[in-house]
């Protein structure tokens, strides 16, 4: 049995989880897992059960100042906020989405969502609303679909029928941000069978522009498939698997619409544009060509397909959260051909609604009106 299939079983079988971790907690599979996460392993069963190797589990209370039994309690609708302080609270302001619960009523304005849409750009994220009212047959006669987070210039938001989209800026610590916010605004809204999707653009390494990614794991520059945050001082490793299953799902979505090359595989998240990509055009580079190449082919040898700068960070807090996710981007270019982008606006317009087109398939088929235009 792989580490997969134990993963698996959590989620399609959460009365039987506990004891499956429980009897492989001291066989090969979770000390090899150890080595590779650092030696924490966070699971969040139906109850917010965490499972971890021993050594880590006082350290992990002391950092997180909450017991197992309450860190339930956090669970109970169905999103793992993992925080003891929330619910004492008079008022939680999610300060950059310029949303509170004292002044918005969260559960009536936000609880029927089932899927959220995030990508960096606020003006793709808008188009992708636009696109979503369209194909759902849930238009705004007006054509007015207003900003929930207008406030603020941080975010922006957009919200159709059981459609969330969110922007989330550029790198880790906007994407971290954002999610931290948004995962408390589903909470506080009471939501249940939440699906979150990254939508967005990255680049390739050995496929043909244009080519759509649905990312199995996020990986660091490393290749290794863990994301490294320091809290109190100390390093935190955690998991970047997204949910399989979904991912699946989404690749069959592409072979269904049979419009563009459609691809699952791990993303490499780096923390820079430019000299974490390997670029030769930054205002600073230390390496030769052939260091590129050869670091490119090392990364394409590992699994890596295409490379972009968020899906670490959201694969670690959705799956800490229990939240389905995947991260659905499309390649603008083969980083082994090139750094610059050399294609026409049209056709880079034509490339980033490609992700969107496959995501809203996935939105229909779920909600059953795949044959509504």
């Amino acid at each position: 049995m792989t580490v997969f299939h134990i993963q698996h079983v959590c989620v399609k079988y959460k009365p039987l989880a506990l004891c499956v971790l429980l009897y492989y907690n001291n066989r090969h599979i979770l000390q090899r897992k150890r080595a590779s996460f650092g030696g924490e392993i966070t699971s969040c069963l139906s109850q917010g059960i965490q499972s971890s190797v021993s050594e880590k589990r006082n350290e992990k209370k002391m950092l997180s100042g909450y017991s197992e039994e309450r860190k339930g309690e956090q669970c109970e609708r169905s999103i793992c906020v993992n925080n003891p302080y929330l619910d004492s609270m008079k008022e939680d302001v999610l300060y950059h989405l310029n949303l509170d619960t004292a002044n918005h009523d969260l559960p009536k304005q936000f609880g029927d969502v089932k899927f959220v849409c995030v990508g960096g750009s606020p003006c793709r994220m808008k188009s992708f609303i636009e696109y979503v009212a369209k194909e759902l047959g849930l238009e705004d006669p007006k054509g007015e679909y207003p900003n929930i987070c207008e406030g603020t210039d941080r975010y922006a938001m957009y919200k159709v029928g059981p459609v969330l989209s969110v922007s989330h800026g550029m790198g880790i610590p906007s994407m971290s941000i954002m999610l931290h916010e948004l995962i408390k605004l589903l909470y506080h809204a009471h939501c249940t069978d939440v699906t979150i999707i990254r939508i967005g653009t990255s680049g390739g390494i050995g496929l043909q522009p244009g080519t759509v990614v649905i990312t199995k794991q996020a990986v660091d520059a490393r290749f290794m498939p863990r994301f490294e945050q320091v809290v109190l001082g100390k390093t935190v490793v955690r998991s970047t698997e997204l949910d399989f299953e979904l991912a699946m799902e989404l690749l069959e979505c592409g072979k269904e619409l049979g419009e563009f090359e459609t691809v699952i595989g791990d993303t490499m998240c780096t923390l820079d544009f430019y000299e974490g990509q390997a670029r030769l055009d930054g205002a600073f580079c230390s390496y030769s060509e052939e260091d590129k190449q050869h670091y490119l082919s090392e990364a394409y040898a590992a699994g890596v397909c295409n490379i972009e700068m968020e899906s670490s960070v959201f694969a670690a807090m959705c799956k800490l959260s229990g939240i389905q996710a995947a991260v659905v981007c499309v390649t603008l270019l083969d980083r082994q051909k090139g750094d610059q982008l050399t294609s026409s606006h049209d056709v880079l317009l034509d490339y980033q609604q490609r992700p969107q087109t496959l995501v809203v398939h996935h939105i229909k088929k779920k909600l059953n009106i795949l044959n509504r235009s």
